[in-house]
């Protein structure tokens, strides 16, 4: 099945469309070494045109050591062995083409493996010609020795220096030190991620994730930050004491997009959506997007909002706020990603996971804004227990138990075989035991499914002009059971309305003619100007005119 765009419309995939997040290590392996790979990819390309998504977004695949699985790139413009070959990604964009999905890639260029051919020539030497692409510095003066130019924290922890003995200077890294930050100021240094953009782009990449892209300029000066005045609950993190003045946010940030933008717009129908590192500020967010910067940034806040129709409500209605004023700027949203637990786990799991899990579907899938899908999302997957003998990811066993990337990375559960259906060999990462039960392959079979209710919602989306783009209008100042809000546009209204708990609760309608479009349960609807739902309930209306 092609994932067709609506006839006669301006639908814009990065802006009316769905984007499936894919983990390839973790997404379908073909030759049994148990790493997901870019061949057992395509094998499973028909599954996610099928589900009814616009395109694909994935992680790193570019050549690497792997030391933070593909963040810490050695080669731009190859593919790295453990996945495959050029000849392979070739292969994905034309099959995924043929399908009628967009590919996008994620695009790490805040940093580059200390093994990157750039970094060995710049620390070569003070006079090379790649001396300044990444950013050096002397120590400052003190009595222990060498003390790091200033008081920069490194995202995972110690300081954001790391002392270089061949080049007789620290160098910086917001992250590891096996990910040295490149210097945005040198013009060279950006040019060749400009040309390097460029070479996807002529492959046929239809656009790009950009990682942290509030971090890519830091101050000139080098200047200390301020301690943080209030620690948030993220403050097992060292980012978090501080008050990022100097290596976050910087305005020269700004100019960059615009160029980058300007290339993107030299090609039909490209897209693009930047991660803000660990910012949930709306404001903050919107400032990255518009006509000539990205096209989309990541709002992350209901990654961390508690299982409650007015947490969800607040953060949607400050979004709102931030970009409906401009009709560039448009929100973007999601529930999971490669980061974080998985959504079903953090709202509770248990019994009523399934039933959470289509609430949460028809909340994302029905604000106003592109949302984004993260592997697995659709059938309900749980992140599961890791022991912590089983970690792999350098910070999820550096700060265990009060973080852990690894939960979120388990191998896609299609069907309930030993390995979930994912590899033949040893999988990298342990299979979630959920896989017994919770998988494609029980799923498709079944009507009543959370994968068939995704296909559902999707289908519906995908017709609907109102869920596409109309404007989002909250009926419920201060929901208590039940989230309830309209997508407006001059034809069409629909009517959403969410409940997130195990009760029956009615709420009032506008008045209308409504007819219930799409609910996670049989019967029921709208009875005059009430509706009833069941708990954990999700009904989409349509006001049909009389």
């Amino acid at each position: 099945m092609m994932a067709s765009p609506p006839s006669n419309s301006d639908y814009l995939w990065w802006r009316d469309g769905v984007i499936y997040q894919i983990y390839p290590r973790s997404f379908m392996d073909s030759d049994g070494d148990g790493v997901g790979d870019l061949p057992g990819l395509i094998s499973r390309l028909d599954y996610v045109a099928e589900l009814g998504v616009d395109a694909i977004w994935l992680s790193p695949i570019n050549k690497s050591p792997m030391y933070d699985f593909g963040y810490d790139i050695s080669d731009y413009e190859d593919i790295d062995p453990l996945f495959g070959a050029r000849a392979d990604f070739d292969r994905l964009i034309a099959k995924a083409h043929r399908l009628g999905l967009k590919v996008m890639m994620d695009l790490v260029i805040n940093h580059t493996s200390i093994e990157h051919p750039w970094f060995q020539e710049s620390r070569s030497s003070r006079d090379s010609p790649k001396a300044d692409w990444y950013i050096w510095a002397d120590k400052a003066p003190g009595k222990n020795g060498r003390q790091p130019p200033n008081n920069w924290a490194a995202v995972y922890g110690g300081p954001a220096w790391e002392w270089d003995e061949t080049r007789g200077q620290f160098y910086c890294h917001l992250f590891f030190k096996e990910q040295a930050d490149v210097n945005w100021r040198n013009p060279g240094l950006r040019a060749a991620l400009m040309n390097m953009i460029k070479f996807w782009l002529d492959r046929g990449v239809d656009g790009f994730r950009l990682d942290v892209v509030n971090l890519f300029f830091k101050d000139a000066q080098l200047r200390d930050n301020p301690p943080a005045l209030t620690l948030s609950h993220r403050a097992f993190m060292p980012w978090f004491r501080q008050k990022h003045i100097y290596d976050c946010n910087l305005p020269e940030l700004h100019d960059a997009y615009r160029e980058f933008r300007r290339l993107l717009d030299s090609y039909p129908e490209r897209g693009s959506v930047g991660e803000i590192l660990l910012s949930e500020e709306p404001e903050l967010v919107a400032s990255y997007i518009g006509r000539d910067q990205l096209h989309l940034a990541f709002h992350f806040d209901f990654l961390h909002r508690p299982w409650l129709p007015r947490a969800f409500q607040e953060s949607a209605a400050a979004w709102e706020a931030a970009t409906a004023s401009d009709p560039d700027k448009w929100p973007a949203y999601a529930l999971s990603n490669h980061d974080w637990p998985r959504h079903v786990t953090r709202h509770g799991g248990g019994p009523f996971a399934s039933a959470r899990a289509k609430v949460a579907a028809a909340l994302l899938l029905t604000l106003r804004g592109t949302p984004f899908l993260y592997m697995g999302e659709e059938i309900a997957m749980p992140s599961p227990s890791l022991a912590r003998k089983d970690l792999v990811d350098p910070p999820s066993k550096k700060l265990w138990p009060f973080y852990n990337r690894d939960i979120a990375r388990t191998p896609m559960q299609w069907d309930d075989s030993p390995n979930a259906g994912f590899t033949t060999g040893k999988p990298w990462l342990p299979v979630g035991p959920s896989h017994e039960k919770i998988n494609v392959a029980e799923q498709k079979t079944d009507p009543r499914s959370v994968l068939n209710f995704y296909r559902a919602l999707l289908h519906l989306r995908r017709e609907s002009p109102a869920l596409r783009r109309g404007a989002f209008r909250p009926l419920v100042e201060r929901p208590v059971n039940a989230l309830i809000y309209l997508r407006e546009t001059g034809a069409q209204t629909m009517l959403v309305a969410l409940n997130f708990f195990g009760h029956h609760t009615t709420v009032q309608l506008p008045d209308g003619n409504w007819r219930q479009a799409l609910s996670t349960h049989i019967g029921g609807g709208p009875v005059g100007n009430q509706l009833t739902l069941a708990p954990f309930e999700a009904s989409i209306l349509e006001l049909v005119p009389r």
